[in-house]
Formats: structure tokens, C-alpha cells, sequence
């Protein structure tokens, strides 16, 4: 495949995206590599390097298109201001449809490269207080409306908001059989619950029970 031309070069990017992602998918960030991005298009690494002279530049560039990924996902519409809106921010984030677990997979793929790379952790730390300046905002509307209280610290909260989420969702990536979206959503809504000061809602024992019962041997 000759060099593209400059008039073709945001179309050759977006191709190369398309396959960064398309490899991602298949094999996570551990299979990311110049030569098999190359393979998905059927074009040469020597290719590629116009466009990524590292691999940090192709894993920088496959973040940025995951975060990218993650902005534009279909979201809940809340059905109030304040932590009902919170609540429905968790539940997009979780697992809870093959579209949401696959793109959470290829998350925490990520971090293994992130933690051995200052630059790309950086970049890491950076998503995250843009993750936790998403939250703060409604936890200030919540603390406003006497949701939760006067006193509280909402950048202290969403940074636990955060926390417990991906806490969550590498439990759920992990062990899939103890936490299927049956508990995930009882969980969410005893923590937002808790947020409030209050007891964990009655009535979700059932999906609770599916929590602290092992899950049955696969056959």
C-alpha cells in the first residue's frame, strides 16, 4: 500500500484507528502490537510508522481512541437530578451488556502497560480525576438537595464513588458467575443508598443471597 496521499491522510488514520480498535477487541492491549494492527489492514509495519513511530505512540493513540469509545456509548437517561443521576452513571460504567464488558476487558487490559510506562500512567491518572470531575458535579446537586449531607466532602465522595465502581467492575470482569447484573444493580443501589446516610434498601435479599452464595460448578 504506496504513502497516502495528504489529502487521503485523515482517511488512512481513521482506517488504522478502525483496525487499532478492531485488534484491541480481539486481543486486548497485551496483543496490541505494530505488526498485528499491520496484519488487520494488510499493509506493512513500515506503513504503520508514519503514524506511530513506537509503541507507546500506538498505545497512547488505542487509549485515546478507547476513552473516545467509552464518551460516546449509549447512557441512561436519568430519571432525576442529584443521585438518581449518579445511579444511572454507575450502571453505564458496569458490565452489564456484552458491549459494556468487552470495552471494560480492554480497560483493564490497559493498566498492565500503564504501570510500566511513567507517561502512559500519567495519562491514566489524568482519565481518572476526569472520571471522578464527572461525578462531582451531580454529588453537589445531591448534597444541594439534602440527598446526602450539608457537611459532606463531594470531591471526597466521588473519588469513593469511583473507587467502588471499578472496584466493582473488576470483581464482575473476574468472576462473572458471583456477580451477574442481578447483583451488580442491588450493589449500586445499597451504595448510592449509603451515600444518602441511609440503610440499604429492603426488598433486593434475593440478589443479595447471589452475592455471598458461590456460584454453582460450571459442567
Amino acid at each position: 500500500m504506496p504513502p497516502p496521499a495528504p489529502g487521503d491522510h485523515e482517511a488512512r488514520r481513521k482506517d488504522v484507528s478502525e483496525a487499532v480498535w478492531r485488534v484491541l477487541a480481539a486481543k486486548g492491549f497485551g496483543g496490541l502490537t505494530l505488526r498485528a494492527v499491520a496484519a488487520e489492514m494488510g499493509v506493512t509495519t513500515g506503513m504503520l510508522t508514519h503514524y506511530f513511530p513506537s509503541k507507546r505512540a500506538l498505545v497512547t493513540h488505542a487509549l485515546d481512541l478507547l476513552e473516545q469509545d467509552t464518551a460516546g456509548r449509549p447512557r441512561r437517561t436519568p430519571p432525576a437530578d442529584g443521585l438518581p443521576t449518579v445511579r444511572a452513571m454507575l450502571l453505564d460504567v458496569l458490565p452489564l451488556t456484552p458491549a459494556d464488558t468487552a470495552r471494560n476487558r480492554i480497560w483493564v487490559s490497559s493498566w498492565d502497560l500503564s504501570l510500566a510506562d511513567d507517561a502512559l500512567a500519567a495519562q491514566q491518572g489524568d482519565r481518572y480525576t476526569r472520571l471522578r470531575d464527572t461525578f462531582r458535579p451531580h454529588l453537589e446537586t445531591a448534597r444541594d438537595l439534602g440527598e446526602i449531607p450539608a457537611s459532606a466532602d463531594t470531591g471526597q465522595l466521588a473519588a469513593s464513588v469511583v473507587a467502588f465502581v471499578h472496584g466493582l467492575v473488576v470483581q464482575a470482569i473476574f468472576d462473572p458467575g458471583r456477580f451477574p447484573e442481578g447483583v451488580q444493580i442491588a450493589m449500586v443501589d445499597d451504595f448510592v443508598a449509603r451515600l444518602a446516610g441511609a440503610e440499604p434498601t429492603a426488598g433486593r435479599g434475593d440478589h443479595m443471597q447471589l452475592f455471598l452464595t458461590p456460584p454453582p460448578p460450571v459442567a
